[in-house]
């Protein structure tokens, strides 16, 4: 049986790896790389992910691949600090200590917010499927932290899609990062890079006969009679992990209309350390990106030998004229940064960076197998509430064994 995969990404490359061998596999990935959001840069003599990236403790499944791939003695454990941006201050909240010192919200505002922390684990999210995240917060903590704490969040994350956002995305993001201890967040890394993944996926799938072609975009996607025609290259089954309008567009078929944003992040490698240690700091300021992600803050500057920076931007439509060097401006005023000490700097740009997670977005999601075509990706019930590696994984795996047990 020939099957061909549309998308390169996390979930098309696990579902391939899963089928290859036993079927013949050929993948069509659009840009001249794999891995999706999970793609890296190779700079001198390391890899750094061109958007950053991290693990949880819960993530079993992605715990089962870096298993299978050999790469277990490679993952390790560290504390993510986060700060706040406001005003012009960077203010540091990790320890209990800086969270009681900051200024922008009372103590009651700030035992409320822990409380929703540990609330957050126990929550039902199905239940918030369709109750707008402002209207949560507003109900359950108040304006004031609304304004003050979750507004910024949400504008810098979804823009003028924000209050479109069900609580369901929101609670889910505050459990998933509930797992702190006094020095910062439990978070995953793998030493050398994520990029290893990637590598071992392609690696496995070739050996086992798969074709992969990268910088090959699907023009073209049509049925005929028993098979499908990939191309003009002849397939027994299709598998879709492109965003579902993007099928419907490319198929002339009817798919649910799922919303999905672009992302635009900069990354750069600098001279000095700007960010005080903090590894993740929100921006409640606004400006052409809403967080800063100091990857060096979070793995050893050592390993690179200068430290690294991310500024992540979202976006709807196109992406703002001249951001990259609105976004380098920004940084270098807002955190005493000159252009001298700004070693490279490189600009990613996804389109369909992912799904916007608005109220009823349950209802959107679309069956395993529709149109006579299979669907898997970051639209996908594994994915939900919120997209993560450990979903792609997930949903690639999910597929591949529909696909095994239906063509059997």
């Amino acid at each position: 049986m020939k099957i061909g995969i549309l998308g390169g990404g996390m979930c098309g490359l696990v579902a391939a790896n899963a089928l290859a061998g036993e079927h013949d596999v050929v993948m069509f990935e659009k840009m001249p790389f794999l891995g999706g959001c999970l793609a890296s840069y190779h700079i001198d003599d390391y890899w750094i992910e061109r958007y950053y990236h991290h693990c949880f403790s819960g993530d079993e499944q992605l715990f089962t691949l870096i298993r299978e791939l050999g790469l277990w003695d490679k993952l390790e454990w560290r504390e993510g600090s986060t700060g706040y941006f406001s005003g012009g201050t960077l203010y540091p909240l990790t320890t209990p200590l800086q969270i009681l010192r900051w200024p922008e919200l009372s103590f009651i505002d700030k035992v409320k917010l822990v409380s929703l922390t540990f609330r957050a684990k126990k929550t039902d999210l199905l239940s918030l499927d369709d109750i707008p995240a402002e209207t949560y917060i507003l109900e359950h903590l108040g304006p004031r932290i609304y304004s003050s704490f979750f507004e910024p969040l949400l504008r810098s994350k979804f823009g003028k899609n924000r209050s479109k956002v069900s609580a369901a995305w929101l609670i889910s993001r505050i459990a998933i990062r509930s797992n702190r201890g006094v020095s910062g967040e439990h978070l995953g890394y793998l030493n050398g890079g994520f990029h290893q993944i990637i590598d071992k996926l392609e690696k496995s799938i070739i050996n086992k006969g798969g074709i992969i072609h990268q910088q090959t975009p699907v023009t073209s996607l049509s049925r005929n009679d028993a098979h499908w025609e990939i191309n003009g290259e002849r397939v027994d089954v299709v598998l879709s992990t492109i965003p579902p309008t993007e099928l419907a567009t490319l198929a002339g078929i009817t798919m649910p209309d799922i919303p999905y944003q672009g992302a635009a992040c900069m990354t750069m490698g600098i001279e000095r350390d700007v960010c005080k240690g903090v590894y993740w700091i929100n921006m409640k300021d606004e400006g052409p990106y809403g967080a800063v992600v100091a990857h060096t803050n979070f793995v050893p500057k050592e390993r690179y030998g200068e430290h690294i920076v991310y500024l992540a931007s979202y976006f709807s439509g196109s992406v703002p004229v001249r951001l990259d060097q609105k976004m380098r401006d920004d940084f270098c005023s807002r955190f005493s940064l000159q252009e001298k000490d700004i070693h490279w700097s490189r600009m990613a740009i996804d389109p369909w960076a992912g799904p916007i997670y608005t109220t009823g977005y349950r209802s959107l999601i679309p069956a395993y197998e529709k149109h006579g075509i299979y669907l898997a990706g970051m639209f996908s019930e594994e994915n939900y509430p919120e997209r993560s590696m450990e979903g792609s994984i997930r949903a690639g795996t999910h597929i591949a064994q529909r696909i095994r047990e239906k063509v059997h």
